[in-house]
């Protein structure tokens, strides 16, 4: 017992001794790990920052090749102004479900099918067609890829709307086949709701009302009275112009030249608006009258070209202006107001004897005003205008009337709205190789649209694209069609001037130095 008991007691007195040692070893187990952890951490700390610097280095990296992008592609909006070219944007559209050609909806896209995807998006500005039998790559000024929204097509178009207000015509149109997004792209969604007008922006609405939103918004920057809107909707339907504000729609109109060598028509019905709800309630009226049937291309066939045209009406500068009369002379012109103090002012009797007349304070200032008013009518009436045009045009889809399967009277309108455009194409490629004359008479599209295409408008062409197999001969007439638009040089757009400053004669326009004055 006293041995085990001797034992014991060396064991005891051992333990504090091992319990040290272990505490004195995970201490230093312990201050091992933690000074790798720091030196880790440390580490992590390091390519933590290497990483945000990288970051920083790609962020800069990135803007500045936006910015140099964007520099270009002014550059090149300027060279192409200066040269006249006609703008060209291409816009490829989704694969959509009436792609599938009734077939199963689960083959949508499958390679081998009809819907197979063969027209590509490749970057901002090329389209790649890929088949058996073709391998192109078209080139345009801008391209959007098919999940890019309206807003994006938009920012494109806006820059050109600040032109309209410097003075020179602006035309948009979107051309491509049935089916391929033109309306979408100009108007918006084919739901109703979509359509209806409205104070406030919808994210689905197209160029046409996004335009007219900022144009009214360009017009509040500007003095008040200084410009006005007048609008007018009209379709190209069988070759006939048709005013979709008429109450008569069906009524027949002419192209009229007028003196300064401007198309217009006079018969159409124009109405002044002064907001964007305005503008939309009359398109969504004029929608109502235009030509719209089915097809086994597409429900909602566009079977006219719609024309929507805003006409900027701005005051001329002040230099401008013909001459008036000033208050004064106004006063002076028997108007019979007498003096300014409340003197007596002789007047004719009933035998023609002199009487004196008394005028009151209050009486001279209501004169006065109805002068005042009087010379602001008259400088209004004499300070000559400046009209601008906006058109903004959703063309008729070219289609092949094998697969649209269209018969009687819609045959009738497959029929000439592929002539009219054909003679657009003719008329581009006329002006492309510079030819001496230009068949704008061909058809009342090209008529209409001569002042646009012919050089007195910047001019910009949104092609509408389908992705499908099934559409890949009507897919290429139209890149071909945006090909030969590129290739067109009008020279310098020109800027609009008031009529009167043209058409001015008479003394004021042929004032001769005095011989006299001048040796002096």
């Amino acid at each position: 017992m006293k041995t085990e008991l001797g034992k014991m007691r060396s064991l005891a007195k051992e333990i504090p001794l091992q319990f040290a040692h272990c505490v004195k070893r995970a201490n230093s187990v312990m201050h091992h790990h933690q000074e790798a952890l720091e030196s880790h951490s440390s580490n992590v700390t390091v390519l933590a920052d290497q990483v945000a610097q990288l970051q920083q280095n790609l962020d800069d990296v990135t803007d500045k090749l936006g910015r140099e992008k964007k520099r270009r592609q002014e550059l090149h909006n300027l060279l192409m102004e200066l040269r006249g070219n006609i703008r060209v944007h291409g816009r490829l559209r989704p694969l959509m479900e009436f792609d599938a050609d009734n077939q199963d909806m689960a083959s949508l896209g499958r390679p081998g099918t009809r819907s197979e995807v063969v027209v590509h998006f490749v970057d901002d500005e090329n389209i790649c067609v890929r088949t058996s039998k073709h391998n192109k790559v078209f080139e345009y000024e801008r391209v959007y890829s098919p999940t890019e929204k309206q807003e994006s097509v938009f920012d494109e178009v806006q820059p050109m709307l600040t032109s309209l207000l410097d003075g020179y015509n602006v035309c948009i149109m979107a051309y491509g086949q049935t089916g391929s997004g033109k309306t979408h792209t100009m108007l918006g969604s084919h739901r109703d709701e979509d359509y209806n007008p409205s104070h406030d922006p919808h994210p689905d609405e197209g160029v046409i009302p996004r335009a007219t939103r900022e144009l009214f918004r360009l017009i509040e920057e500007k003095p008040e009275g200084s410009h006005t809107i007048e609008v007018s909707i009209v379709e190209v339907y069988n070759n006939d112009i048709r005013d979709l504000l008429s109450r008569d729609p069906n009524a027949k109109h002419d192209l009229i030249t007028g003196g300064d060598g401007q198309l217009s028509i006079p018969t159409v019905t124009s109405k002044s608006v002064d907001n964007v709800y305005s503008v939309m309630t009359l398109v969504q009226y004029g929608l109502r009258t235009r030509r719209e049937s089915a097809t086994m291309v597409h429900e909602h066939s566009s079977r006219s070209h719609l024309i929507v045209t805003l006409t900027v009406v701005s005051r001329a500068p002040s230099f401008f202006a013909t001459k008036s009369m000033s208050s004064a002379d106004l006063s002076s012109s028997g108007s019979g107001f007498g003096g300014a103090d409340g003197r007596q002012t002789p007047t004719l009797g009933k035998k023609g004897r002199a009487q004196s007349q008394t005028w009151t304070p209050d009486q001279l200032q209501g004169m006065q005003l109805s002068l005042q008013q009087q010379q602001q009518q008259q400088q209004q009436q004499q300070q000559p205008v400046i009209r601008t045009k906006l058109q903004l045009v959703d063309l008729a889809g070219s289609e092949c009337v094998g697969m649209s399967g269209v018969k009687g009277a819609a045959l009738r309108e497959a029929s000439f709205i592929n002539k009219s455009l054909s003679a657009l194409a003719d008329v581009l490629g006329a002006l492309a190789e510079h030819r001496t004359h230009v068949p704008y008479r061909n058809s009342r599209l090209t008529h209409f649209l001569q002042d646009s295409i012919g050089g007195d408008a910047k001019l910009l062409v949104l092609l509408c694209v389908s992705p499908a197999q099934r559409y890949i001969s009507e897919s290429l007439q139209c890149l071909g069609f945006g090909q030969r638009a590129r290739q067109v040089q009008r020279g310098p757009t020109k800027r609009r001037l008031p009529s009167s400053v043209e058409k001015i004669s008479g003394p004021e326009s042929s004032i001769k130095p005095r011989t006299g004055s001048a040796s002096k």
